[in-house]
């Protein structure tokens, strides 16, 4: 069955007048209705002729609330767009062939994960896997007769005890324990974790049985190339005992392809990853990490000369969060985007370490919040396609030709949004009060906004918490503005973007001054004016959770607050979350129990005892990042209080709170219906004012 651009349910829905549940009378404002209609371009890939592209088209699924993926392509020099492979399934990451005959892909349209080939040709298609783990990191052989890619692969785990008497017909006996003995044992996301390694495979384009290649016991996870010749791999790992707690230790090795013998390339202290063949086959870039045990370190990216063995820092003089990284087609140097004050820029970077800026922005593949994203494209002919948001739209695809012009190639979101109000996205920089460092910050009015009134204000804190907010769309900034609320958001002292020293002004140290930081941009709003001082609101999740329960321990200026999936008690916190062993290494100055001071001191469950603002506790029941424990902590000191306080727990979702379209509606309706709870008229604060 092949559906349209929209969901077939959505648009039977439209059709029938208001018979969806969700529709509402027609509004000039962005909605929660809206979120199911919103799509948005992802993975652009260039044929190797350089005549089309083909890409993600993510949209929302209202039937089976889900993303729903499909790919698309786009042709040049006709400048249309067609479906490329759009139906009920899931279809994503496209890899096209050297030759250009053929498009490898993933689709779960037999019910599971799954490898498929399409002939671009004919549209022939074969399924080339059916195996009980998903294949990942797939890569083409450079004559486009092979296949590679990484897989989970169970290892059989003897059981501690194996005495039990047997079991007498019929008889209801309680299930077997789950015997634990490994450190990682769960993670977010994807549960209790079964025993065995991600290994490397090939497999015949044509189809056939994936050959194992690696049999390690240890995580061979990653991205993998081919060679030149196609004889070996590329790929990285730590075959180490200790792999588990030396979560930043890895080496670039390469392994025959016929033999399966392993030879090691890099050797440097750190981890290097990630590696990256030059279309010439002279050079091998990848990832390298200088770790100092900062709880921020920004990759760098290194080429080596496979010829010699020389090696170079390509970006020793940016000072950034490096992110997608690809070689031009001369290989003479490498496209590399990277944050970049709260935005995501894109340079080529010259062997030699010369960097041309190319600019534009890549951003609009966060529907949620204002996070920074965006991926891009490179063809033979040096013309980019690239992700792009103005802002108040999620992501479109650009073209950018080799002479730099820049136009917009696709416009997803036209017949959604094209007809509503949506305020622009308006920049805002304060001073910090803690030592003069300009804080970023960016703000949201109501599309309706008089500025003869003041309106209730909302500040609105990232996680991570390195990582970025910028100028970028987001559904949930948008429906609290749509709402009737002024919202801000800000990069305080922690945040990516800025280099490595100002992300690191919290190691060992967080949260401290960022707080402050955060106090600053609601001052600097409430200076602009328009802003309801006695109607001030805070929320954030994960590290903005921290943030926001951390605030209201320091001030009663906000009428109420939602503490999205915190940490409350970094010593629970310590040795519950999944990446324990990181955390422990890498975010704290010593072991949990040698440091309970330094703990608790920047724990917000210590200033517990100063909080009167009323607080709602938000955390998914399955989130092992955070754990729901350390928002019941925090909901029942509360609660002993006598502080109003409520706890929205939400069935089966991990950290991710937000990553099926309902839940994103859930998570925003219930902050607002919170804030509403307690927020005043302007007439009510007028009057007590004047007594």
């Amino acid at each position: 069955m092949k559906y349209p651009i929209k969901t077939l349910a959505l648009a039977s829905s439209l059709l029938c007048a208001g018979s969806w549940a969700g529709a509402t009378e027609q509004s000039n404002y962005f909605d929660y209705a809206h979120i199911f209609e919103l799509e948005y371009a992802a993975s652009p890939v260039f044929t190797p002729d350089g005549n089309q592209v083909i890409y993600e088209r993510r949209s929302n699924d209202i039937m089976h609330d889900r993303t729903h993926v499909s790919l698309w392509r786009y042709d040049l020099k006709k400048g249309t767009h067609r479906p490329l492979i759009s139906e009920g399934a899931n279809v994503r990451s496209p890899v096209i062939s050297p030759d250009g005959k053929k498009l490898a892909y993933l689709s779960d349209r037999d019910g599971s994960q799954q490898l498929y080939v399409r002939y671009l040709d004919t549209g022939d298609e074969a399924k080339l896997t059916n195996l009980s783990y998903s294949p990942g990191n797939v890569v083409w052989s450079p004559d486009s007769k092979h296949l590679a890619f990484t897989l989970f692969t169970p290892a059989s785990e003897k059981p501690l005890f194996t005495g039990m008497p047997a079991k007498p017909a019929k008889a209801e006996w309680a299930p077997s324990g789950n015997y634990i003995e490994k450190m990682n044992y769960r993670f977010d996301g994807a549960g209790y974790a079964p025993s065995g390694f991600s290994q490397i495979y090939v497999l015949p384009a044509e189809g056939g049985t994936p050959r194992q290649l690696t049999f390690n016991p240890y995580p061979n996870n990653g991205d993998i190339v081919w060679n030149k010749a196609g004889s070996h791999l590329y790929f990285s790992m730590n075959p180490s005992d200790n792999y588990a707690m030396e979560v930043m230790s890895s080496d670039i090795y390469q392994i025959d392809v016929k033999t399966a013998n392993v030879t090691q390339v890099t050797d440097m202290p750190g981890p290097e990853s990630s590696p990256m063949l030059s279309p010439d086959g002279k050079y091998l870039a990848f990832r390298y990490v200088n770790d100092r045990k900062l709880s921020h370190q920004q990759s760098d990216i290194w080429v080596m000369k496979l010829a010699n063995g020389d090696m170079q820092n390509i970006t020793e003089k940016l000072d950034r969060q490096v992110g997608q990284v690809e070689w031009a087609s001369d290989s003479d140097g490498l496209y590399i985007s990277y944050q970049d004050h709260g935005e995501v820029k894109l340079s080529l970077f010259e062997l030699d370490g010369d960097e041309e800026s190319l600019n534009i922005s890549l951003s609009g593949q966060s529907l949620g919040r204002p996070y920074t994203s965006g991926q891009f494209a490179v063809s033979d002919n040096d013309e980019i396609a690239y992700t792009y948001s103005t802002g108040i739209r999620p992501a479109d695809l650009y073209l950018r030709s080799k002479r730099g012009k820049t136009s917009a190639i696709s416009d997803l979101n036209e017949d959604v949004l094209g007809h509503l109000t949506m305020p622009e996205i308006q920049p805002l920089t304060v001073e910090s009060s803690v030592d003069g460092k300009a804080i970023e910050a960016w703000m949201l009015l109501p599309p309706d906004f008089d500025a003869s009134k003041s309106y209730p204000l909302i500040l609105e804190i990232h996680g991570g918490p390195h990582t970025a907010y910028g100028p970028n769309f987001s559904a949930e900034i948008q429906l609290m503005a749509a709402k009737g609320y002024i919202v801000v958001w800000s990069n305080p002292r922690g945040s990516t973007s800025y280099g490595e020293d100002f992300a690191n002004l919290i190691h060992h140290n967080y949260p401290s001054q960022d707080y402050t930081d955060l106090m600053d941009v609601v001052d600097g709003v409430i200076a602009k004016g328009n802003v309801d001082t006695n109607n001030l609101f805070i929320t954030g999740g994960s590290g903005g959770g921290v943030l926001t329960a951390w605030s209201i321990g320091k001030t009663d200026r906000f009428a109420a607050a939602v503490v999205a999936k915190p940490v409350i008690n970094w010593m629970s916190f310590a040795l519950t979350a999944d990446a324990y062993p990181y955390f422990s290494q890498y975010w704290m100055p010593g072991m949990p129990w040698d440091i309970p001071e330094h703990l608790w001191k920047h724990s917000p469950l210590s200033l517990v005892g100063n909080v009167t603002t009323p607080t709602m506790l938000l955390t998914g029941e399955a989130d092992y990042r955070t754990p729901i424990s350390e928002s019941e902590q925090f909901y029942q000191a509360l609660k002993l209080r006598g502080i109003d306080a409520a706890m929205l727990r939400l069935p089966g979702a991990s950290h991710g709170i937000a990553s099926k379209p309902s839940r994103l509606i859930q998570k925003v309706g219930n902050i607002l219906a919170w804030f509403e709870r307690y927020r005043t008229s302007e007439e009510t604060n007028t009057a007590a004012g004047s007594e």
